[in-house]
């Protein structure tokens, strides 16, 4: 059985021009040890899924209209909120989008790691302190016991990232999602962070969901992905299948957009024409219809249904057997 098993998950948001949907009929799993990507431009709803599987909606607009979220068999969509309060942190960690906004800037780095220990695990204050420190050295910030005492705006982006990755890890979960851990962080932070990571899953043997919208991330990391658009999945499967056969117009278009070392200098990086649809505009078909180099008329009524392309690798498109 899979660790966590989201299936046909639907989360709609309350607004002044009435009600969107933001996430429509998600599924995917993860299994105990491996890595799921998703991918996607901004705004096509991987942050707001990561959200609703923590069930940390804003409240009372954000609401799980259908669907489940099973994790380790318990259904999190209609879980109690004290079994929720049990499992974030605990058996779930999360790492935020933005450190800064994450990290409480009132309180020491010490005080906040410390909380989410005593907060799950029954140890002494003076156990949370050494715990804490041994937690900083894991992901490598250079003289834990001082740091402990210091405020986020004391340290740099990367380490804030590594503080965070720190609070997620504490009380060793079963399954962490990081929300695009790497976002505003140089590329050879971004290396040290990815590979922190993954040093810490082969040692815990936990799961991940790495989301993110940068392909390269992925294709290193992963070994599952979800490529989703507008609030769909629109293609996943191993990343040796998508990256490799992607059947999907809109998996093309990522990968072709990706620079390369083989290309003409100075050429034209290949793009997709237009515009992730506004929730409030979604169109009937396809909602990829408009940006779609393959459209025909049947796609702009019909919403493709997920079919399979090969073992394990799916794909909603009415035409990916003829691309």
């Amino acid at each position: 059985m899979p660790l966590l098993e989201v299936d046909k998950l639907v989360t709609e948001f309350d607004t002044d021009e009435g009600r969107v949907r933001a996430v429509d009929q998600v599924s995917f799993t993860v299994e105990a040890g491996k890595t799921l990507g998703i991918v996607g431009e901004s705004g096509c709803g991987k942050s707001v899924t990561a959200m609703s599987i923590m069930r940390l909606l804003p409240q009372p607009m954000g609401q799980i209209t259908g669907g489940s979220v099973r994790f380790n068999g318990q259904d999190l969509t209609s879980a109690p909120i004290t079994d929720m309060e049990k499992i974030r942190g605990n058996a779930i960690g999360m790492v935020f989008q933005e450190p800064m906004t994450a990290l409480n800037p009132v309180h020491t780095i010490g005080k906040q790691l410390c909380e989410v220990m005593l907060t799950h695990r029954k140890i002494s204050a003076d156990q949370a302190i050494r715990d804490g420190i041994a937690l900083l050295d894991k992901v490598g910030i250079p003289s834990p016991d001082v740091r402990m005492s210091e405020y986020p705006h004391q340290l740099s982006g990367g380490m804030r990232q590594r503080v965070v990755i720190a609070m997620a890890l504490a009380c060793e979960p079963d399954l962490l999602i990081a929300d695009e851990p790497t976002t505003a962080l140089d590329v050879t932070i971004q290396a040290q962070i990815l590979e922190l990571i993954k040093t810490l899953q082969a040692q815990s043997g936990m799961a991940v969901i790495l989301i993110t919208h940068d392909l390269g991330v992925i294709a290193e990391t992963s070994d599952h992905v979800a490529v989703m658009y507008a609030g769909q999945v629109v293609e996943k499967g191993t990343v040796f299948d998508v990256f490799d056969r992607p059947a999907h117009p809109y998996t093309r278009g990522l990968l072709a957009s990706i620079p390369r070392l083989e290309s003409v200098p100075k050429s034209t990086l290949s793009t997709i024409e237009g515009m992730v649809p506004g929730l409030r505009d979604l169109p009937t078909g396809c909602r990829f219809e408009n940006r779609c180099p393959h459209a025909q008329p049947a796609c702009q009524s019909a919403q493709p249904a997920i079919e399979s392309v090969a073992d394990g690798h799916q794909v909603a498109c009415l035409r990916w057997s003829e691309l």
